[in-house]
């Protein structure tokens, strides 16, 4: 498939350079100002923006969806050489403009004073020298998804990439699952040297940003970066230790029950995906054209306008849901911002696994839908703890529908399985969260023994042991110790994943929420989707039913109710 370029825009542009761009940009700079006419002016900035912003996201887009395509790259490339460095120059100069004529963050009015917040502290963090360091670390970070994407492996006379291997590890038949890891895992090692020379060389460009703005490490720099006002480093910390204190147990729980059900004496790195009760995977889904009908009926169960949303997105071909050679690995929703319209890619190989990726990518597709009427383009920028939220907290709200009788994907008891496993799957998750959370307050505060590869393989490793107790990994350490090259965030976008554990615990409170009135906790969960980023964090959290907090006693509460519900299941099926 390929998108589009850029619709309607009402000024000329060309969007391959930045002359054009410039000159409306010069136009706002030179504009003379009070402050009674700024939000008449910030609309013009505003918008313009949406169209510099949709010409990069078509870049990325088109880069992912076939790695192989050398003048997709070539457009992505010249993006964020040619047009994404000027963009952060003039979107500097206009705030530096804007904040010389504002008096404090109140002063466009309360659904402008979180923007204005960010806008100081991004102002004031903005170092010129650090614009070629962002563009070296994209083009990084496509080497990543080209050496990644790129991994395949012959399977019974077929080529089989990533997402098409992992499958198999969901077979009743131990040996395919065993063979099916080892081959998954050798490819992986395969790449081992080419992903420490792409980290390090990351590694050492991110200290460089830290440095250029008078932070002491990029720990620091990165809490800054993502508006963290809320939590610290400290904080994250406490959370870690509060899963260790609550979560680890219960993961361990999770993992001795399945061991015992498989009937092993051990359980091994490729018995972990596969149904406890032994039982073949589910097949919900055979190809993307199932997926988007039967997630569309589940979705009009949830909400009748959730489900108008996510059959726009389908009539207009913003869904690339199918796994095939070539495609950069993982799921996301970007939003295209002119269009006002998100766009979904995912790897769906017909597993339950991508419905619940389906799910959770549609909730980061509400969560657009439900603010882009917000005016300004900065307050649909939400704190990805509560973006989170919203994807997350759609895969626990829509898990009342998948069954068949509500044109769902699963009999009763294939959907109690479905939803078994992933509760499950959220007990499990918290653990390994912190691991790569914890992983990466080391390399970034102990920077010089993180730039050797076999340091960064001790330091996960005793991360693993600590918090992923219950599988065995024994004769096979080489591949427990690089797992941190298998999880794109720590390349791509490093520190963000701390967010994830903090909106699962946000989407839980969610779900307590619905279990108790699912009506209401739908009306409640969109309101909070309308704010946008237009409130500070806590507040979010508030909208949406649920507490910002971290604590043992929290984790113990939704922790309880996960397995009583998975008990409840079980005893039902």
């Amino acid at each position: 498939m390929s998108l589009s370029p850029v619709p309607n825009v009402p000024f000329a542009v060309d969007t391959s350079t930045w002359a054009s761009f410039q000159t409306r940009y010069d136009q706002l700079l030179n504009e003379a100002l009070e402050e009674s006419g700024l939000r008449d002016w910030l609309g013009q900035w505003s918008q313009l923006n949406r169209v510099v912003e949709e010409v990069g996201a078509i870049a990325y887009i088109e880069s992912t969806l076939d790695t192989a395509d050398a003048s997709k790259e070539q457009a992505f490339l010249n993006f964020i050489e040619n047009l994404e460095p000027n963009y952060r120059r003039a979107e500097q100069a206009l705030k530096e403009r804007l904040l010389t004529l504002v008096s404090d963050d109140e002063a466009l009015g309360p659904d402008m004073a979180v923007t204005l917040r960010k806008m100081r502290n991004q102002a004031d963090l903005f170092r010129e020298a650090n614009i070629p360091l962002f563009t070296e670390l994209a083009k990084l970070g496509n080497e990543f998804d080209k050496v990644t994407g790129g991994l395949k492996a012959d399977w019974n006379g077929e080529e089989k990439n990533l997402s098409q291997l992992d499958t198999f590890l969901l077979d009743e038949d131990r040996a395919v699952r065993e063979r099916a890891w080892k081959t998954i895992m050798g490819l992986w090692q395969s790449k081992r040297d080419e992903l420490n020379i792409i980290y390090e060389q990351m590694l050492a460009l991110r200290r460089q940003v830290a440095e250029n703005a008078g932070l002491p490490d990029f720990r620091a720099y990165a809490y800054r970066s993502y508006n963290r006002f809320d939590y610290t480093p400290a904080d994250s910390i406490r959370f870690q230790e509060a899963i260790e204190a609550v979560v680890v147990p219960a993961a361990e729980r999770v993992y001795d029950r399945k061991r015992r059900r498989l009937g092993l004496e051990t359980l091994r790195p490729w018995d972990v995906n596969v149904d406890a009760s032994g039982q073949p995977p589910l097949q919900p889904y055979d190809g993307q054209d199932k997926l988007i009908q039967g997630s569309l009926n589940i979705f009009e169960q949830v909400d009748v306008e959730l489900a108008r949303h996510f059959a726009l997105m389908a009539e207009e071909g913003l869904l690339d849901l199918d796994t095939r050679a070539g495609k950069a690995l993982g799921g996301y929703c970007t939003n295209l911002p002119w269009r006002e319209r998100p766009f979904i890619f995912m790897n769906g190989a017909g597993t339950h696994d991508d419905v619940q990726t389906m799910l959770h990518e549609a909730g980061h597709a509400f969560h657009a839908f439900e603010s882009f009427s917000l005016p300004y383009i900065w307050q649909t920028d939400v704190p990805m703890e509560f973006c989170e939220v919203a994807s997350m907290g759609m895969e626990l709200l829509a898990a009342p529908y998948l069954t068949k009788d509500h044109d769902g994907f699963y009999s009763p008891a294939e959907a109690a399985r479905a939803r078994i496993e992933h509760l499950e799957g959220i007990i499990t998750f918290l653990p390994y969260m912190a691991v790569v959370d914890a992983f990466q307050h080391w390399v970034y505060t102990h920077p010089e023994a993180a730039m050797d590869a076999t340091a960064c393989d001790a330091a996960w490793d005793d991360l693993w042991v600590r918090f992923m107790r219950g599988i065995d990994w024994n004769g096979f350490e080489d591949e427990r110790e690089s797992g941190w090259h298998r999880k794109l965030h720590i390349f791509h976008i490093p520190f963000y994943y701390v967010e994830y554990g903090m909106a699962q615990v946000g989407a839980l409170q969610v779900w307590r929420n619905a279990l108790r009135d699912q009506s209401q906790a739908v009306t409640t969960y969109r309101e909070a989707l309308k704010l946008g980023g237009t409130r500070p964090l806590p507040d979010l959290f508030a909208a949406a039913g649920a507490e910002f907090r971290f604590d043992e006693s929290m984790l113990a509460e939704l922790v309880a109710l996960v397995e009583d519900t998975v008990a409840q299941l079980e005893r039902a099926n």
